[in-house]
């Protein structure tokens, strides 16, 4: 069965880090791309990263260009992403989730997603 499982979410300050992973099974990571997802009540879902093997290509939103990194462990099949000098605009449930090739913004592109994990930066 393919699984997608997020962690690393919780409470942090304003400046902040906080690393996500997104733990994979049921298919070879290397074949697909890996994308994070984020959605605040009365928001959007928007694309924050994305990771693939098979093109090679990492992308970023804009608003987190310079503060967030993903990564990825094939060993581990598991990618991260580590967000650094959090902001509260930055508060969402972050998804991960997996499309076969390359990277999309698209949401709807993807075809499993994980059940999210809740970053939360305030105070």
């Amino acid at each position: 069965q393919v699984q997608l499982m997020e962690s690393g979410g919780g409470l942090v300050q304003p400046g902040g880090s906080l690393r996500l992973s997104c733990a994979a099974s049921g298919f070879t990571l290397d074949y697909y791309a890996i994308g994070w997802f984020r959605q605040a009540p009365g928001k959007e879902r928007e694309g924050v990263s994305c990771i693939s093997s098979g093109e090679g290509s990492i992308n970023y939103a804009d608003s987190v260009k310079g503060r967030f990194t993903i990564s990825r462990d094939n060993a581990k099949n598991t990618v991260y992403l580590q967000m650094n000098s959090l902001k509260p605009e930055d508060t969402a449930n972050y998804y991960c989730a997996q499309k076969p090739g390359g990277c999309s913004d698209s949401f709807r592109r993807y075809e499993y997603w994980g059940q999210g994990t809740q970053v939360t930066v305030s105070s």
